[in-house]
């Protein structure tokens, strides 16, 4: 195996159109699964060429999302039952570049173009992707995890329609910070939950990844938004986002489903939700009409108990655990909704895009690493050690390159769920 000089990972030997032969890449292999510390290492690999409807593009910087954290671990089940024809897996599924070749077919972009990736990909020759939605294909699958070639290497392979023009008022780094987590936000409150003004919204872990965007939503939409978090510090943060409350979550410790409670346990547990529905509606002049879910677990019962009749309960993930237990009364005799998201459509991460590109919804970005610490971020992700969104420059030699026009940037913030 060729050993990896990082002190030329910003460099190229080839100008656009021209690929080079080899490339440095953080690469996960089957045989070495386990401990994002261990499971990461530096390899020279080929760099790959694009089919057709497919573009190679320069990484200039990636971001970190807790997908890839699973990717190292073999959890639930190992990235190579994906894509088996790989024999390594090359993570990150979020990244700001500059298109370097494109594959036959392509007409859209041209070498040289600056641009920022969305993760969804599918095969052009599903009839879903053609008049349903390209989420709703057989193909599916999110770039970076379940697809190898994402952008924790030099050079990256992408289908042409996941590019997004990149926003000038951002930097490299900053413009690799955002995507996975705000078209997901994006799709869950716009397009699933047709968020309108004076809807009243409540948001679990409101200063995370997933939260800081739903907030900027919630305030641009012109929605009322109470956030949960767990320090002052982050209550801070949600409020200056626009929430027009927030809500510690630590004061309601006994809301949170475990699973397997006795009969007293939940009793004493479906009070503390009742409290904690109570202190959203006050704080929101009545009960909400959407609930943003991602915690699932711990926190669905209480979801679905504090969200108004005929309300949505809106999830995309769940992080403390998916085995959901909980009154079902409340869902059918008050006519709520539970809507299942993921991510989104290249449609949604446009426009979504725009938003960022007009400055009406900002990054909150926490840390910029060096491309040497890609292992130690997924680490910190791994060990909850970090605070916000961490992005890696690649192909970019330092924090704040990048920008080419005026305007808002990132907010940078200490910031977790």
């Amino acid at each position: 195996m060729a050993q990896v000089d990082l002190t030329r990972v910003t460099e190229v030997g080839t100008e656009p159109g021209t690929l080079p032969e080899a490339m440095s890449a953080w690469v996960i292999r089957q045989e070495r699964e386990g401990e994002p510390r261990d499971a990461f290492q530096l390899e020279e690999i080929g760099v790959p060429e694009p089919g057709a409807f497919e573009v190679v593009v320069r990484v200039m910087a990636a971001g970190v999302n807790f997908n890839n954290v699973w990717a190292a671990l073999g959890e639930p089940v190992s990235v190579f039952r994906y894509h088996p024809e790989e024999d390594h897996h090359i993570g990150g599924s979020d990244a700001s570049g500059v298109v370097w070749k494109c594959g036959e077919g392509v007409t859209k972009w041209q070498a040289g173009d600056e641009v920022v990736v969305h993760c969804n990909q599918a095969s052009y020759e599903d009839v879903e992707v053609h008049g349903l939605d390209p989420l709703a294909a057989p193909s599916q699958k999110i770039w970076g995890y379940e697809t190898s070639w994402g952008s924790f290497a030099q050079f990256t392979k992408v289908q042409s329609q996941q590019l997004i023009r990149k926003p000038q008022n951002l930097t490299w780094d900053e413009a690799a910070s955002y995507g996975l987590t705000y078209f997901t936000a994006y799709r869950m409150l716009i397009d699933q939950c047709k968020l309108q003004a004076g809807h009243r919204v409540l948001i679990w872990g409101a200063a995370g990844g997933l939260g800081v965007f739903a907030t900027q939503l919630c305030r641009g939409a012109g929605a009322e938004a109470v956030g949960v978090v767990s320090s002052a510090q982050k209550a801070n943060l949600v409020k200056q986002l626009g929430a027009v409350e927030a809500i510690d979550r630590n004061e309601y410790a006994g809301m949170m489903r475990r699973g397997g409670e006795s009969a007293d346990e939940e009793k004493a547990r479906f009070k503390e939700s009742r409290r904690f529905s109570k202190a959203v509606a006050e704080a929101l002049g009545g009960p909400p009409d959407v609930v943003f879910e991602h915690v699932g677990q711990a926190t669905f019962p209480t979801s679905v108990l504090c969200v108004k009749p005929f309300g949505k309960v809106v999830i995309c993930g769940a992080t403390s655990g998916f085995n959901l237990d909980f009154d079902v009364r409340y869902l059918w005799m008050r006519q709520k909704q539970i809507i299942g998201s993921h991510f989104a459509n290249a449609w949604e991460a446009t426009k979504a895009n725009e938003l960022i590109e007009q400055g009406l919804v900002r990054p909150v970005l926490w840390r910029t690493m060096g491309f040497d610490q890609v292992a130690e971020a997924h680490q910190l992700m791994r060990e909850n050690q970090h605070l916000g969104k961490i992005s890696v420059l690649v192909g970019a030699e330092s924090e704040g390159l990048g920008r080419t026009a005026e305007g808002p940037g990132a907010i940078r913030a200490e910031v977790g769920g």
